[in-house]
């Protein structure tokens, strides 16, 4: 398909793609090799509906697009059948349906990744995939840093409380006497 392509057509989808890669959080390489297109479809649209974008092109359009971008680190796996799922927000939603899709269907392979400069093994993809998802995450930061406040203006209450307590056994004490 792309061997028909013009010198500026190509140019002009590494340029795209290099784009996506300098601006995604997290890029995981994959190996397709053996899925139909119906299974194709499905893990598009599993992606598509996580936020993520997933793009097939030839090798040596996506070792062109990665140069200069942290996907560089992945230009020794661009090799075989290989697609990349990117997302640009959240970098464990394209590890979650990703792994889970390979659970279901054994001929995806996960290849590798790379996330803030640091290549991602299948190990390190799967352990991202086990994290909570980002809303989750901002929903228990969010419960822990309300807690703090909550705390502490029980404390500041008891405390007040003690000392009135104290307050009124000292003038209840007077008035016995």
């Amino acid at each position: 398909m792309l061997a028909g392509l013009k010198l500026t057509e190509k140019q002009a989808i590494v340029q795209a793609l290099q784009e996506k890669m300098a601006k995604a959080q997290v890029v995981i390489s994959t190996d397709y090799k053996g899925l139909n297109v119906e299974s194709m479809s499905a893990l598009r649209r599993k992606l598509r509906d996580a936020g993520c974008e997933y793009f097939v092109a030839k090798n040596t359009l996506l070792v062109r697009a990665s140069e200069n971008t942290d996907a560089a680190l992945l230009q020794d796996r661009f090799k075989g059948p290989t697609a990349v799922a990117m997302n640009y927000d959240d970098p464990v939603a394209p590890a979650k349906v990703l792994t889970e899709f390979a659970k279901e269907n054994n001929k995806l392979e996960i290849k590798a990744g790379v996330m803030g400069g640091k290549v991602l093994s299948l190990e390190d993809i799967k352990a991202l995939a086990d994290l909570p998802s980002r809303e989750v995450l901002l929903a228990q930061l969010l419960s822990a840093l309300n807690g703090v406040p909550t705390s502490f203006v029980r404390v500041l209450n008891g405390t007040l409380s003690n000392f009135m307590n104290v307050l009124q056994a000292v003038k209840d004490q007077k008035e016995a006497a």
